[in-house]
């Protein structure tokens, strides 16, 4: 398969984005991008995270809800190759795209929180209201998502959007 054959799928994606416990959140605020490294949960086709009250990732968001997800993990070390072989590494990675929404309702806001909270920690009891009210929960609808596989030397592709 080459690169840009791509199996319009989205069964493997989302069993990374279950089994990554953290990726990279993209955004761009006047035309500045910025990056930032955070553990979520996938849930129903949203990714899932909490911030504080204020910050630049609320700035951003609130300049431009329009965000990028990746996620990515490697297998095993990097293979030797020989001076005519192409460089190999066992790795899978994501990007998602979509639209970031902070929760504003308090028991909508709860209910996302109990689920990040359940996604690492099953048995965990509820979270109170006034916990609830000392931090923001974040909801990524996404829109569409690539993913690539590579395994001894085999790339497999794999692209889902909402709009397909």
């Amino acid at each position: 398969m080459s690169m840009n054959e791509f199996i319009e799928s989205r069964d493997e994606m989302e069993a990374i984005l279950r089994e990554t416990p953290f990726g990279f959140l993209g955004m761009t605020m006047d035309g500045q991008p910025y990056v930032v490294p955070l553990n979520y949960a996938y849930v129903e086709g949203k990714i899932l995270f909490h911030c504080a009250l204020e910050g630049k990732k609320l700035d951003h968001l609130a300049a431009n809800p329009a965000v990028c997800f990746t996620v990515a993990r490697q297998e095993g070390a990097v293979k030797r190759h020989e001076q005519s072989d192409p460089c190999h590494m066992d790795s899978e990675s994501l990007i998602c795209y979509g639209m970031a929404g902070v929760v504003t309702d308090l028991e909508e806001r709860q209910s996302v929180l109990n689920a990040f909270n359940r996604y690492y920690r099953p048995d965990a009891a509820d979270i109170s209201l006034e916990r609830v009210k000392q931090c923001v929960a974040v909801e990524i609808a996404v829109t569409e998502m690539t993913g690539r596989r590579e395994r001894d030397r085999t790339v497999t592709c794999w692209h889902f959007s909402t709009a397909s």
